[in-house]
């Protein structure tokens, strides 16, 4: 099982976005059958079998084995992967493209930025997975707070300055091209689900 994948296919999406598709889904981060899951959702075994066999059909679910049940073989799924994300390759035209926003330094901009990263890695990866060769990447996640928006300007100056220096001291023409991208937001306020969470 995958710890994230990418869903790039408009009717796998839509399959996934049914609130109790995305239920039987979370569920089957660990191996069940459609009997198992049928008391925790409140359906019948036949009908959590349809839903199974359309998470199945789209790449979402897999049968990982069978076991005997009263006089029965019943198969045992689980998710292929433990999370997705929904990448903007499934909306079509009408996906997030940062060449469509004029402001560079907008929150969208930002947005139609991490959309262009989820769809490029995740068929990057999918690549990969299907060689079975590791994707190099690299990721940084970090919190800075600010004293002042005078001070979150000079950071970012000196930042932008930073990565200028690094791309044109490691730059070579005839390499392999690599997409940088850094981003700076506010961190969300901590909502009261989170504040009660004892993790």
């Amino acid at each position: 099982m995958l710890d994230v994948d990418v869903i790039d296919e408009p009717a796998a999406a839509a399959a996934a976005l049914d609130p109790l598709r995305a239920r039987l889904l979370a569920a089957l981060a660990e191996p069940g059958s459609a009997s198992t899951l049928a008391g925790q959702v409140g359906l019948t075994r036949q009908k959590v079998n349809y839903h199974l066999r359309t998470l199945e059909a789209h790449g979402l679910v897999r049968e990982v084995g069978q076991r005997p049940r009263r006089g029965l073989t019943e198969r045992m799924v689980e998710a292929t992967a433990a999370s997705y994300l929904i990448s903007p390759a499934a909306l079509g035209a009408a996906a997030t493209d940062p060449a469509k926003v004029s402001d560079r330094l907008s929150a969208r901009y930002l947005l139609a930025l991490a959309g262009r990263i989820v769809r490029e890695v995740g068929d990057l990866a999918r690549r990969a997975d299907r060689e079975d060769k590791r994707l190099a990447t690299l990721a940084l996640d970090t919190e800075i707070a600010f004293a002042s928006p005078a001070e979150r300007s000079a950071f970012a100056d000196e930042l932008g300055t930073a990565v200028r220096d690094l791309a044109a001291r490691y730059h070579d023409p005839a390499g392999r091209p690599h997409r940088l991208v850094v981003g700076v937001h506010p961190t969300p306020a901590p909502t009261p689900e989170s504040e009660e969470d004892p993790s």
